[in-house]
């Protein structure tokens, strides 16, 4: 690799590096470098000193590639009714497992309501059942202060997407696509009990059922595997809308 690519290559994966650090660095590797030349390599490519690259915040994909463990994100997405009426759904998603929770469902998703299931996923955080660090959201209003203030009391710190970004909650926006394309898009919705009953057996499935390409085709929760010699059966699910494949128990 030529030194000068290699200087780059140093500069922009360790931006708390200085120009006495990438030359160490090169030294170390064989290359003979004056400072000065590692200067001058950043200046021509318009990369700042280290102190500035140092204060400069890291990627997002690589915020969410490095903390995802410790990441729970959250959303709504409406529901239409058979009365035409629009129905509100807050769920909360684990980056890493891609587990769901389900918070609940209104027409009328006011601060009373939206802290209160703030409170109630807290619950899972004091219990130390959901290790979370940080939650991320959009700026819609509904997430008002109160809702942040609960996770904050559990030392949980609120990450606000970018305006008009929606790539930056991708996980929690593939879920909305999920369910809407194999569970709520093939149903008729009565009202919120029968979405809420609807959104249950879907996460369920989700959860402990559904294979995931980001898990490498593993489930959130998976089950105890069984002998491949066992019998399959089928099992549907909201009516046959899903069927879900298992083997007997041995």
């Amino acid at each position: 690799m030529d030194s000068s690519d290699l200087i780059l290559q140093l500069a922009r994966e360790n931006p708390r590096w200085g120009y006495s650090r990438v030359q160490g660095e090169l030294c170390k590797l064989g290359y003979v470098v004056g400072r000065s030349t590692v200067r001058d390599v950043l200046k021509r490519h318009r990369i700042h000193p280290a102190p500035h690259r140092g204060r400069q915040s890291i990627s997002w994909r690589a915020f969410l590639s490095h903390y995802r463990q410790q990441i729970l994100a959250c959303d709504f997405f409406t529901v239409e009714t058979l009365l035409m009426r629009t129905v509100y759904v807050l769920f909360f998603i684990e980056l890493c497992r891609r587990r769901v929770y389900l918070a609940g469902c209104t027409r009328h998703p006011d601060l009373g309501w939206v802290t209160q299931q703030a409170r109630q996923l807290s619950w899972h955080i004091q219990d130390s059942t959901l290790p979370v660090r940080f939650l991320i959201h959009d700026r819609d209003t509904k997430f008002c202060r109160s809702f942040d203030t609960v996770f904050k009391s559990e030392g949980v710190e609120i990450i606000e997407t970018p305006y008009h970004a929606p790539n930056a909650n991708g996980v929690a926006e593939r879920w909305i696509r999920s369910v809407r394309e194999e569970c709520v898009d093939h149903l008729v919705i009565l009202n919120e009990r029968h979405l809420q009953r609807v959104l249950v057996e879907y996460r369920d499935h989700f959860n402990h059922r559904r294979p995931h390409q980001g898990l490498n085709q593993q489930c959130p929760m998976p089950a105890l595997q069984h002998s491949a010699n066992n019998r399959i059966h089928r099992r549907d699910v909201l009516g046959g809308i899903i069927h879900d494949y298992y083997r007997d128990a041995a």
